[in-house]
């Protein structure tokens, strides 16, 4: 008997506002912190704490620099963000029976 699809999620997702960033970052190269902030609709403090533990997970790459002379953050998906995010939609519509 095979694993059901549920075994497949990836527990780093469970949470709705680390799904949403990885959804929204998936849909582009990079994006800065208050595009991410305005997307997802959260605080700066919990923004930041989410993106620190995909990025410790290896799934986000923050950059950090500066547009003159005002400080900026940016975040992309990592290519192992890319494989692990992709595998968890896969098993969400195993689930579900979407295709």
């Amino acid at each position: 008997m095979s694993a059901h699809a549920r075994e497949r999620l990836n527990d780093d997702f469970s949470n709705p506002v680390r799904l949403s960033l990885m959804g929204a970052l998936r849909a582009v190269d990079e994006a800065d912190f208050k595009t991410l902030k305005e997307t997802v609709g959260v605080s700066d403090s919990v923004l930041s704490r989410h993106l620190s533990a995909l990025e410790s997970a290896g799934y986000v790459k923050i950059k950090k620099g500066y547009v003159g002379k005002r400080p900026r953050t940016w975040a992309k998906l990592t290519s192992t963000g890319h494989q692990a995010f992709a595998e968890h939609v896969q098993a969400l519509k195993d689930i579900t029976g979407l295709v």
